[in-house]
């Protein structure tokens, strides 16, 4: 059996027949007559604008990986190139789409870690440069305090309050540890050159 692209406009042929489907499922093609569909002269594939192209467009060029669903078999005619995986965050990304499917939770846990990793990594790259992250101008601190933060919160039936107790420690909690490392890192190359003097 023929099949069409994921990525066209084109309707997959039906495994049974339509008779078949009938028969074997009750109320089946109710809406296959036009008439009961209001929708139908839109839903047509006949009506297109004026320079539509019909079918798959040209696919675009690519080298290297890309990452793509293990449910299809062939990338989308058009993707984008603007952040190509790297680093360790790439690394569980890449696994994320080669290991486990989109119905997975196991793909998307993956992709979250990446994320954060690439946040870690962001911030510890900020610290190399003349002007690292600033964790009180850039998170919203200033904010809460000059923009009645918690007054807006009381009272309003609002589902992000059941975690505000955690909101601290996700957002220090990285500068804690960062800061922890770090005097250890210094305490340890200290330590060595006196013992060395």
């Amino acid at each position: 059996m023929p099949l069409t692209s994921p990525y066209s406009g084109d309707k997959p042929p039906l495994p049974e027949t339509v008779e078949q489907l009938k028969a074997r499922i009750p109320g089946w093609g109710v809406d296959l007559d036009p008439a009961n569909r209001p929708s139908f002269p839109q839903e047509s594939l006949e009506h297109r604008p004026e320079g539509a192209v019909r079918g798959l467009p040209a696919q675009q060029p690519h080298t290297g990986y890309r990452e793509r669903s293990i449910e299809h078999a062939d990338l989308t005619p058009v993707f984008g190139t603007a952040q190509p995986l790297h680093g360790v965050s790439g690394a569980v990304r890449r696994l994320a789409y080669e290991r486990f499917s989109e119905a997975r939770t196991a793909h998307w846990l993956l992709l979250i870690a990446a994320d954060r990793v690439e946040v870690a990594g962001s911030v510890a790259r900020s610290f190399a440069t003349l002007r690292p992250d600033n964790p009180v101008t850039q998170t919203g601190i200033r904010a809460e305090i000059s923009h009645h933060g918690i007054r807006s919160r009381r009272g309003q039936g609002r589902a992000d309050v059941n975690h505000q107790w955690m909101d601290p420690i996700v957002v220090a909690g990285p500068w804690v540890l960062g800061g922890w490392a770090a005097t250890r890192v210094v305490r340890r190359v200290v330590g060595r050159r006196r013992d060395a003097a």
